[in-house]
Order: C-alpha cells, then structure tokens, then sequence
C-alpha cells in the first residue's frame, strides 16, 4: 500500500484517523502500533513476523544496555549494544544481500552456487537503522530507555515514515512518544504538507518517470547523447520528485498524529558543491551514517588520511544501503571520490568562481551519478554512460530525441523551477507582502485553494492511471 493510493486515501488513512482521534490519549500509540501492522502486512502478511522480532529485539537490548548502564558496568552495556548490531545486520545482510554476496562469489569463483531469490521486505532499510539507532542512544546516554513495549513497538513500525523515511531517530521523537499534544492547527498544516507531496509525486514524479520509462525503452545501444542527458534529466528528477514527495507525505501524515518529524530534503538542486548536495539530499540517511559510522571511526580527528578513508568506507556503505548490485556500491564510491576531492583541492577553487558555475557543475556531477544509480545491469549501465560522454553509437540527435524533446519541455521545466525553492520565495516574497493579519487571511485561503486543486487533480489522475510506482521501494 502507497500513501498516493485510492485504496490509502480512502480507506486506510481515514478510517486510522477516526480510530485514533476516539480512543482516550493512553490508547493512542496502541491505535498507530496495530494500524502500522496492518500497513505493513497489507503488501507482506510473512514479514510482520520480522518487524515484530525486531521490535522485540532491540526492546530487550534497550532495556539491558540502560540496565548495565545505570549500574556503571559499560562493558557488559556494550555487550547488549553489540547484540543489537549483530542481530539488525544479519537480518539486513540475509534478506537483502544475501543472493548479492552468492552471485559475487559465483562470478568470481566460477562456481555454480543456487541463488535464494528472496522478496525484500519493504522498508527494512529505514527500521533496521532506527531500531539500532535507539539501543546506541540508550549506551550513549542519549535517550532514556523506553519500557512501553507498545509505544516502542508504535516507534518502529510507525507507518508515516516506515518505508520511505525520513530515518527518525529515537531520541529525536521520545518526547512526542509518551506525550504529544495533537491540535488543529498541526493537523491542518498536515494536511497541506501530505498534499503538496502528494503533488509532487503523482503530478510531477510520475509524469516525468513516464518519460524516463520512454527513453529508457529505446535500449541502451540506441541511445543519442541528447538522449541520454534527457534520461539522465528526467530520471534525476523523478527520483528526486518522488522521494522528497514520500518525505513531504509522510512529514504530514506524522502531523496529523501529532508528531514532528525531521526534514529529508531541502532543495538538493541549488546546491553549488556536491558537499552542500548531500547536506541537502536525504537529510536523515546522512545525520545517520555521520552520528553512527563516521564520528565513531575517528571523524576528522585522526588526520587526513584516515578522514579520507573514513569518508570512503561511509559512502562505499551509503551506495551499499541502497541497494545489492555494483552499480550503487560504484555509485556510493563514486561520490566518496567526489566529496574527498572536494574537501582537499576542489572545495577551494569552487568558492572563488561564479555561483552559476558551481550549480552547474554539481548538476552535471548529479546526472552522472544518477545515470550510474539508474541501471542494475553493469553492461547497460557501461552503454548508457558511453552515450552520455559522446562514445555512443547513435551519434548525437535525431528525430525520435528532438520529438521527445520538444514534446516534453513544458514538463521539463515545471520539474526545474519545482526543484528549487523559486515559486516559495515568490509566493512568500509578493503574494504574501502586507500587514500581518492580510497575511494570515491571505496564506489561509491560499492554502484551501491550494490545497483542493492539488488533491483533485491528483485523484483525477490516480483514477485515470495504473502507472504509480515508488522508486524507494527497491531500495
């Protein structure tokens, strides 16, 4: 189940809404743990079984890790702290990597060894960081240990942000868990919220895959070079679409239930270095490999070179997070490159040329590296980016990409400007100039009409259409 769904939208969310806006304040978290199940098993009834063992996991390491640290015995602490680990990775390793690692050693050993060809259970990158992220706290002394196992298990399996993020991690939200204070005016800015990344998905998203699906089709061999910088464009920008729309739907669903949930993106596209992209792109997955992987490896603190493999080894393991195949750990890698070039040559040559310059260089450096995230498949993935770099064999433009081009630049440009934050500052800047109160009345009525037309025409075209993928499924 989608949030950008019929199915969701009508029945699911409302009738999780009327539950939990009934019951007393106490029953609350037990409403969101029994719904969120229910979200889950929709898709996968089998692996509610995983979630609920993790959930019962990492409850009990929680509660030995505050336990042994209460009483001064680290040691033994770090023992619970390591069982967390150790049990979150394996079932991660097992269930997303496994046939990764066995079809590895087949190329590379030339032996036949049987694949097990298991369905990956959604969203168990996000709650497997999360469940993990809670028993470190609870050693760290970053956060109390939670002895609700109701309210823990409504923190793991919290459908908003389940399978697509943001990572939210336990200390961030332990407050809201055991008492949030839910209002009118938050449900309200929750609704707009859902609704704009609603937007962003089916109207935007969606569309723009659709042409990327297009290209995508002609085959890689067939490729022109404006072609490819098109698929890379128009995949680029789907993929950011359809994930910061997952991010704004699920900040706003966290709303509604009274919660505050962290910001994921924050306009990637303006950025000028790609050190400043990834400051911007998937906020939470990079607060999460800094708290837990680079500052525990020494950070900066150790010198150069091992700042430099420090740096290496998070992005070999943030391409590695995202998916099993070569084509995201050379992804991962070849941002690591990028950041450490940057960071010792690049960062201050970047700083002394125009601000266009820097946009468009990081620009480029995303397409490409899109272009790498974008195919599995090593050998189309290789064609795909020998087209972009001029070595294609269908030379630079023909009809067929001229067509698609110019039939597609309307869309092209909405995604563009809707990428940036240049309609909110325009918006902010001039249809809201005035005094206070005209502002309010203004930004309210504003936000009705916004809010309708978004929704209708979505509905329009969730009604009229099959295709509405969510790329972070697979991820």
């Amino acid at each position: 189940m989608v949030f950008s769904s019929l199915l969701f939208l009508f029945r699911f969310l409302p009738l999780t809404l009327l539950a939990y806006y009934l019951v007393p304040g106490k029953l609350r978290n037990l409403v969101l743990f029994i719904a969120s199940l229910i979200f889950y098993a929709w898709g996968e009834p089998v692996y509610v079984v995983l979630i609920l063992f993790s959930t019962l996991v990492d409850y009990t390491t929680g509660r030995i890790a505050g336990y042994y640290r209460e009483q001064g015995q680290l040691k033994r602490a770090r023992l619970a702290v390591f069982a967390s680990a150790f049990i979150n990775l394996a079932l991660l390793a097992f269930f997303k990597y496994a046939d990764f690692f066995l079809q590895t050693i087949q190329s590379v050993c030339a032996v036949k060894m049987p694949v097990l060809n298991l369905a990956l259970p959604i969203g168990i990158s996000f709650y497997t960081f999360q469940t993990m992220s809670y028993t470190i706290d609870v050693y760290r002394g970053d956060a109390e240990v939670q002895k609700n196992l109701i309210t823990f298990g409504a923190y793991v399996s919290l459908f908003p942000q389940l399978i697509a993020g943001p990572i939210v991690r336990y200390k961030s939200v332990a407050g809201q868990l055991d008492s949030r204070k839910e209002s009118i005016g938050q449900f309200y800015d929750g609704i707009i919220r859902f609704t704009a990344g609603m937007g962003k998905k089916v109207l935007i998203a969606n569309q723009i895959g659709a042409v990327w699906n297009e290209i995508a089709s002609i085959g890689t061999d067939n490729l022109t070079t404006a072609a490819a910088w098109m698929g890379a464009a128009a995949f680029t920008l789907q993929i950011y679409f359809d994930f910061s729309g997952y991010s704004d739907m699920a900040i706003g669903l966290g709303a509604m239930f009274g919660f505050s949930f962290p910001e994921n993106f924050r306009y990637p596209y303006e950025a000028r270095t790609i050190t400043d992209f990834w400051r911007r792109w998937h906020i939470s997955l990079g607060v999460w490999f800094r708290e837990y992987v680079y500052i525990p490896l020494g950070g900066n603190q150790k010198g150069v070179f091992r700042q430099m493999v420090n740096i290496t080894i998070v992005w070999f393991l943030t391409g590695l997070w995202h998916g099993a195949y070569w084509n995201f750990v050379l992804w991962g890698i070849y941002y690591g490159i990028l950041l450490v070039l940057e960071k010792f040559v690049l960062l201050r040559v970047l700083q002394k040329i125009p601000a266009w310059c820097g946009h468009i260089y990081t620009i480029l450096c995303t397409l490409a590296g899109m272009s790498l995230f974008a195919y599995q498949d090593m050998a189309d993935g290789s064609s795909y980016m020998r087209a972009l770099l001029f070595q294609g064999e269908a030379g630079l433009l023909n009809q067929q990409t001229a067509y698609l081009a110019l039939s597609n630049a309307g869309l092209f440009l909405i995604a563009a400007v809707g990428a940036t934050s240049a309609a909110k500052r325009f918006v902010l800047g001039k249809c809201l100039a005035g005094d206070t109160n005209t502002k309010a009345a203004v930004r309210d009525a504003a936000g009705i009409v916004y809010t309708a037309g978004i929704l209708a025409a979505c509905l329009a075209m969730l009604v009229n259409s099959s295709y509405n993928p969510f790329l972070y499924f697979r991820f």
